[in-house]
């Protein structure tokens, strides 16, 4: 299958500038498109950031590659050399393969209530709704099939791929990306039992998401029971995630895929969170916390650092055995429990 290439390139010099990484070698060199090490074509540019793929880079067919310092002079190709690779490599990707900028207007299958406020250069898109009292800002892009409800404001430059759903009331910030699927703003999990049966609460707070946040494809953030759900700026959501009523991510927190977090939960700045790992409702983690992979987070978390709560995978009989004994951990603890205290009673005596 041929590679999507996009139209247009620029030359190596002009990508050096605008990334801020140092130029060497062949400046003219122009580039059109991102590539791998191994799979890289002439028009490209690929980058090393992990040493477990430095053996790629004698052989890559790449027009200019992205180096550290310490692996320049591994490699006669022009290169940009920076500290970071990796995150010049993204600002190089960016350049190189903008994402597409919907034309401004509404498809004539749209629904757009007219007391509905909708800014300069707003594009919405096949038979997306805006509801009554909706406020778009400039150059908001709402893809097809979006629902918007009563009331919701969402602010300037933020795009929002196709069915994504917005409750009434929430809000959404500027330079915000949605990605497919996602919902915003449903009713959180509240239920009272009233004699055996379950009672719905009404769920009456909002989701209040900050700017520069991205919310991945069928992710799901509850609105408060009472207060709002907030998420702050500059929160990165993978795909699949679940944020439940009256949660607090703080600012600069990345969440990775299929991660569920219950009701009430506060999590701080700057977390990173791996992939399915579940967080207990009403406790708090604090800022700069990095939680692992399936980690099972039961209560707050007093002091930032490096968390894991999973158990690694072994050969099924292995964990036949190790499940086994776990089972008879009190028992254990018992017989411990009665060797300590025949200890001390005989040193006691003693």
């Amino acid at each position: 299958m041929a590679r999507h290439v996009p139209p247009g390139s620029l030359t190596l010099a002009a990508l050096a500038e605008r990334c801020g990484a140092a130029l060497e070698g062949d400046g003219s060199v122009r580039i059109s498109h991102v590539g791998t090490l191994e799979s890289a074509e002439p028009g490209a540019i690929a980058f090393l950031a992990n040493p477990k793929y430095a053996a790629q880079l004698g052989g890559t067919r790449a027009s200019a590659v992205i180096v550290s310092p310490s692996d320049a002079r591994h490699t006669t190709l022009p290169k940009l050399v920076s500290p970071h690779p990796y995150l010049t490599y993204a600002r190089v990707a960016a350049m190189l393969h903008p994402a597409p900028v919907p034309a401004p207007g509404v498809h004539p299958t749209a629904v757009v209530d007219p007391s509905a406020t909708l800014g300069a250069g707003v594009s919405v898109g096949p038979h997306a709704t805006v509801d009554a009292g909706a406020v778009l800002a400039d150059a908001v892009a709402i893809g097809p099939g979006c629902a918007i409800g009563r009331d919701v404001r969402i602010g300037a430059r933020s795009r929002l791929d196709a069915r994504v759903v917005v409750y009434d009331r929430c809000v959404i910030g500027e330079d915000v990306l949605v990605y497919a699927g996602a919902v915003i703003g449903a009713d959180g999990f509240g239920l009272a039992e009233d004699g055996g049966r379950w009672l719905r609460v009404p769920q009456v707070g909002r989701v209040v998401v900050g700017d520069h946040v991205e919310i991945g494809a069928n992710t799901t953030i509850d609105r408060g029971a009472i207060d709002d759900t907030v998420i702050e700026d500059d929160v990165k959501m993978d795909n699949q995630v679940h944020i439940a009523h009256n949660c607090v991510i703080g600012a600069g927190t990345a969440i990775a895929g299929c991660v569920g977090i219950a009701g009430s939960a506060r999590v701080g700045r700057k977390c990173r969170i791996g992939g399915a790992a579940n967080i207990s409702g009403h406790l708090s983690i604090p800022d700069g916390t990095t939680l692992g992979g399936a980690a099972s987070v039961l209560s707050s978390i007093d002091k930032p650092g490096a968390y894991s709560g999973a158990w690694p995978v072994q050969p099924y009989a292995d964990w036949r055995r190790t499940a086994a004994r776990l089972r008879r951990i009190d028992a254990l603890a018992e017989r411990v429990a009665v060797l300590e205290r025949a200890l001390r009673a005989r040193d006691n005596e003693g």
